[in-house]
């Protein structure tokens, strides 16, 4: 449905997008996923016509929309677009502002809107003004007026950045609903992993401009290309090694070294919920510091001998955690859970 061809960007001197290339399918939701300043809201505006590219092409069903000779204007792309403040006119009331977008107003397109509004929980709100809502239902006003018109693709920039932790769950699964039954593509900026994994079909992960990774979820979280993006989907232990006789030994087992010459320095990356504790004797010997718990699961604190010196873990376990301070534990590790890279790659 849209498509980016090797785009780039600069604001001034300074270069901010590298040829970056991805495409969106119909009623597919695509996410960009990284830290502050990597670029994922130049490239939404570039989606949406308010910045001209430096270099590269944007297509929407074939057709140009974006290149560094025009740019067509946003209007007339047809394209919904949700900002991170939600932008709402103060002096409309909601059903004003959702029938805005609407280029015109027959009995039918009223009839759509008011179905929109309905799925979204906000007909009652129709004669309200922006300033007598909730964050959660401006929220959900400012969706429904980029879906009104029925656009092929909705952009959105952070969308739920400003919502509470248990409104944001309860809004982006409305979102996303939504979505689907409105057979409605989606571009979406987030910074949040979770977020992106639980939205996304395809998820762009950027750092300072650059494509590092893209893909569906399960494979940037269960096949990361580098360090980077391990860290970005989750928490994660470090436990250093070298390569000996082709092979990598650690007090947890041996993993392969097949990618790296002998001696090279490897971290090993695993992620908090790869740890498996257990009071009977397999695996590698532990001791827990503390425990914390967190709701739904708790965070246990450990330190594993290793000759003269400590390592220092943390494994997620489901629910309460039983193990008391000193206590000791073996940890077991999920071999699909284990990442190998350089000490340098990141």
């Amino acid at each position: 449905m849209i498509s980016f061809d090797k785009i780039s960007h600069r604001y001034d001197t300074e270069q901010v997008i590298f040829d970056i290339s991805f495409n969106i399918q119909s009623n597919e939701v695509v996410s960009l996923l990284g830290p502050s300043g990597c670029g994922k809201t130049t490239l939404l505006r570039l989606a949406a016509g308010l910045e001209k590219p430096l270099g590269g092409q944007i297509r929407l069903d074939e057709k140009v929309i974006s290149s560094p000779e025009f740019v067509l204007t946003p209007e007339k792309r047809g394209v919904g677009l949700v900002f991170q403040s939600y932008a709402l006119f103060p002096h409309l009331t909601v059903t004003q502002n959702i029938l805005f977008g609407v280029p015109k107003k027959p009995a039918k397109d009223i009839s759509n809107v008011i179905d929109l509004m309905q799925e979204l929980n906000i007909k009652e709100l129709g004669d309200k003004f922006p300033h007598e809502l909730s964050g959660g239902q401006q929220q959900r006003v400012a969706l429904a007026r980029a879906l009104a018109p029925n656009p092929p693709i909705i952009l959105l920039d952070e969308p739920f950045s400003g919502l509470d932790s248990r409104l944001r769950e309860h809004v982006r699964d409305q979102m996303l609903h939504m979505l689907r039954n409105t057979n409605t593509a989606a571009l979406m900026v987030t910074h949040d992993s979770e977020e992106a994994m639980f939205m996304s079909d395809k998820i762009l992960v950027l750092n300072k401009g650059k494509e590092i990774q893209q893909g569906r979820p399960i494979d940037l979280y269960c096949r990361p290309k580098n360090r980077f993006v391990a860290e970005f989907f989750g928490e994660v232990n470090y436990i250093p090694a070298v390569v000996k006789n082709q092979k990598i030994e650690t007090v947890f087992g041996i993993y392969s070294a097949a990618n790296f010459a002998e001696g090279t320095k490897v971290q090993i990356i695993v992620r908090y919920e790869a740890l498996k504790l257990s009071p009977k004797s397999e695996g590698a010997v532990a001791y827990v510091v503390e425990t914390r718990l967190l709701g739904k699961n708790s965070i246990v604190h450990l330190t594993v001998p290793i000759g003269s010196t400590e390592l220092h873990l943390h494994a997620r376990i489901p629910g309460l955690s039983w193990f008391e301070s000193g206590e000791k534990v073996f940890i077991m590790i999920d071999p699909e859970q284990v990442f190998i890279f350089s000490e340098y790659d990141m």
